[in-house]
Parts: C-alpha cells; structure tokens; sequence
C-alpha cells in the first residue's frame, strides 16, 4: 500500500513548489490521498482487517485536517486541489 518512490517523484513535482518540496501542505494531502486510494482498494479485498481500517481512518483525518488548514489559506488554492485529487468538499 505505500507509494513508489517514481510516483512519490510525480506528486511532490505537480504538487510541491519544487522537486524537494516534500512537506508543504498541498504536497502532503496528495500522498494521502495515493495512499488512501491503495488501501481503500486493500479493504475491498479484505473487510474484515480492522487494523488496516483503523489506519486508514486515521489517514483520513489527518488529509482532513491538512484540508481544513489549506482552506483557512487559501480558499482557492483549496478548491484547486481538491478538483485535481478528485476530493469531495465536505470540510465546514
């Protein structure tokens, strides 16, 4: 479930203000939500692994919480990510 490295690569560069640019919040919430997208898949194989759901709940709140701060930010910069990552808006 974790991201390769050659994809890791592609996001921090579309994301990032440049290719070291790792921890920016926008950069962060795309590897979330690759690696939320990986164990979502992992969960429809296996519903019943509750240790792989507790931890991608607990992804999913932390991408919320980046999310929330972004739109604090920036509300169009927020709207921008969330329609290229294909994010519903459901943050108040």
């Amino acid at each position: 479930m974790a991201v390769s490295k050659e994809r890791k690569a592609e996001l921090v560069a579309q994301y990032g203000k440049d290719a070291q640019d790792s921890g920016s919040a926008n950069v962060q919430v795309a590897l979330l939500t690759e690696r939320i997208k990986g164990l979502t898949e992992h969960m429809k194989l296996h519903p019943k692994d509750f240790h792989t759901r507790r931890g991608l709940l607990m992804l999913v709140g932390k991408r919320r919480r980046l999310l929330s701060y972004i739109k604090a930010r920036n509300i169009e910069e927020y709207r921008a990510l969330i329609k290229s990552l294909s994010i519903r808006d459901n943050i108040q």
